[in-house]
């Protein structure tokens, strides 16, 4: 099996544990979402991974063996970690063409690649004409091209405009439809919402969650989106029952800390119609910073004018 497994992983830099006994494994035939604030890991860990960097203790594998120890590396890992890598002066398809030739890859996966990342139109341009987008294509492109069965990628929505959002969502997922795995690092919530099946959140070095993301979100306080003509009414038989109710920012009001059900028999005993009602399940965000909160490397101050 093609997994890719972390056994008490740690690395230690000046001291101060950047990796702290971290395991996991990602599996294949889903995307795996790596999450984390700044500081948390999840570079040291993509690198350590990869064999661009040496463990202190522990293990990552890639079906059992480590990065630098596989045969054609590029037919087993394609991995996207900096837009900025590709040599300026060259074409887009020379230096994709350098790869295969280098990796004993035929030409032709060349032209396949650039065309499955929207890049044919431009494969003769020099790179430094490219924009971040344009790079972070030609990147994913260097991933595919020894076609391999894992994926390993580090924020590759970066710079890309909506078209080229959805276009890497859809990519991942038909990476993962084709039994392949798929690891993603990103700091963008709400794609990793859209395109994750199972997430792996780091903090401090420390593993916090790994689950799938349905579960993350439902393992969240419950909370309730409720509106009605009679907001006084219903406030104060919610108030007597321990509860309160604030004004939600789209339409209507949110109850936090209580399900649906609960909300709509304390109204019915108390008379008070309800124009809708339903349980309102967290968002990723919300999930994520409360499982970070205690991990971030930087949090700005109240801004004090704003305090009563």
């Amino acid at each position: 099996m093609n997994s890719i497994d972390v056994r008490d992983l740690t690395k230690v830099h000046g001291g101060k544990r950047a990796v702290d006994g971290l395991t996991f494994s990602v599996r294949p035939g889903k995307v795996t979402g790596f999450l984390g604030p700044n500081g948390s890991g999840k570079s040291t860990t993509l690198r350590l991974l990869l064999g661009l960097d040496r463990p202190t203790r522990g293990t990552a594998t890639i079906a059992g063996t480590p990065y630098a120890a596989l045969d054609d590396p590029l037919r087993r890992v394609g991995a996207h970690l900096d837009p900025q890598s590709a040599h300026g002066s060259r074409t887009a398809r020379n230096h994709l063409l350098s790869l295969a030739v280098s990796n004993r890859l035929p030409a032709r996966r060349v032209d396949e690649v650039l065309s499955r990342t929207g890049l044919a139109s431009v494969a003769r341009r020099r790179v430094r004409t490219f924009s971040l987008g344009m790079r972070q294509r030609l990147g994913i492109a260097a991933a595919l091209l020894g076609d391999p069965a894992v994926v390993v990628l580090d924020e590759p929505a970066n710079g890309l405009d909506p078209e080229g959002i959805i276009w890497i969502r859809e990519l991942m997922r038909h990476l993962a439809g084709e039994g392949r795995t798929v690891l993603v690092s990103s700091h963008l919530m709400t794609e990793t919402a859209g395109f994750a099946d199972h997430l792996i959140v780091l903090g401090g070095g420390r593993l916090l969650a790994d689950a799938p993301l349905g579960e993350l979100l439902a393992g969240g306080a419950p909370r309730t989106r409720v509106r009605t003509d009679h907001p006084a009414r219903l406030a104060e038989l919610l108030a007597a029952a321990g509860h309160r109710m604030v004004r939600a920012q789209e339409d209507g009001w949110t109850v936090e800390g209580v399900e649906a059900a609960r909300v709509g028999a304390l109204a019915a005993d108390g008379g008070v119609a309800l124009l809708s009602l339903a349980d309102e399940q967290p968002s990723l965000e919300e999930a994520y910073l409360a499982l970070t909160a205690d991990s971030a490397e930087y949090t700005a101050l109240a801004d004090p004018r704003q305090e009563a």
